[in-house]
């Protein structure tokens, strides 16, 4: 009978010792991606698994990661954001990678998620994606924090703000998405999503937003700026108080695809050609943007590194390695909706 392949057969096929195998299976951040990445595909050549009973009795852990979601309304009543789905198998995949099982759960506003877990050793740490009003959920962070729980999470990167947050550079983005419908020629650019610090994300985006018109020299009009929640009726409520307004505009930037899907259907509604007379941008590049009519341009999400950087990060948090907030690039996907 063939024996199982250990951590020695692999340090002895990468060239490297055992204990940087093992670091690096774990996810730490003192072996370079080169050696990992070479690591880890030997690894799965070997069929290899992380002895998960016996690395936590070593380190007195349960070698489980919880992931939170935030509910959030959905057509289909999965309650999860859309965008939240697409980054959920590469959180799983890495967390098989660095021998982790992995716990998926609801976080609610009523209930106490935040101490349910690392307290009850139901996991070692805690990835939360999603916050819905974040003047409101920022003091559950600052009790996680006060408790010593080791967490991560995907927001807004912003200088003060409580413990490890991995995002999108929003900002940027925002200014992307502007820039390209600028260079496509519209200047009465709507934005559709909440812009206050309650939303940060989505404020980031209209900031960013904000800044590229200015460099464009056209001025930000109040009037073209209408808050919508992240839901495909929301952006079709507000794209119909935007026209009701009766202020001209020639292109919507909306703060998510989500949103962007309901734009589409309400402008369908009311007779006006997209991008013939509204060019139309969206924001996190799900499945969705590219099935609809016409195909959606966006700024697309990394969600592969995304899922990476937020389970290396949190395992660099339990091991006490020091870590620190990242912005990903966000990238322009040009579709049908702005005439590509």
């Amino acid at each position: 009978m063939k024996e199982r392949p250990t951590s020695f057969d692999i340090a002895q096929l990468a060239g490297v010792s055992q204990p940087t195998v093992s670091r690096a299976l774990s996810g730490s951040r003192s072996v370079s991606d080169a050696t990992r990445k070479r690591i880890e595909a030997i690894a799965r050549q070997l069929n290899y698994t992380v002895d998960k009973n016996a690395s936590s009795l070593r380190r007195r852990q349960s070698n489980t990661l919880a992931l939170l979601f935030f509910e959030d309304p959905t057509p289909d009543q999965s309650l999860i954001n859309p965008f939240f789905l697409s980054m959920l198998g590469m959180i799983t995949r890495t967390c098989a990678l660095r021998g982790y099982d992995l716990l998926t759960s609801f976080q609610q506003m009523s209930s106490d998620w935040h101490v349910a877990y690392e307290d009850s050793h139901k996991a070692d740490g805690i990835i939360l994606l999603g916050y819905g009003d974040y003047e409101e959920y920022r003091a559950r962070l600052d009790t996680l924090i006060a408790q010593g729980t080791h967490f991560v999470r995907w927001g807004s990167v912003q200088p003060g703000e409580p413990g490890t947050v991995i995002g999108c550079d929003n900002h940027r983005g925002g200014a992307d998405a502007v820039e390209h419908l600028v260079a496509i020629g519209r200047r009465r650019i709507a934005f559709i999503g909440q812009a206050s610090s309650h939303y940060p994300e989505f404020n980031d985006r209209y900031r960013g937003a904000c800044a590229a018109l200015a460099a464009a020299g056209l001025a930000a009009d109040p009037l073209l700026q209408v808050d919508a929640l992240n839901t495909q009726q929301a952006g079709f409520d507000a794209i119909g108080d935007l026209i009701a307004r009766g202020v001209p505009f020639d292109a919507v930037f909306a703060a998510s695809d989500t949103i962007a899907i309901g734009v589409l259907a309400g402008l369908a509604k009311a007779g006006l050609q997209v991008p013939g007379d509204i060019a139309v941008i969206g924001f996190d590049d799900i499945p969705a943007a590219s099935l609809t009519h016409p195909p959606l341009t966006t700024i697309a999400q990394n969600y592969v590194a995304a899922g990476e950087v937020l389970v290396d990060t949190l395992l660099a948090r339990i091991r006490d390695e020091p870590v620190t907030s990242v912005a990903l690039p966000g990238r322009l996907v040009v579709r049908r909706s702005t005439g590509g």
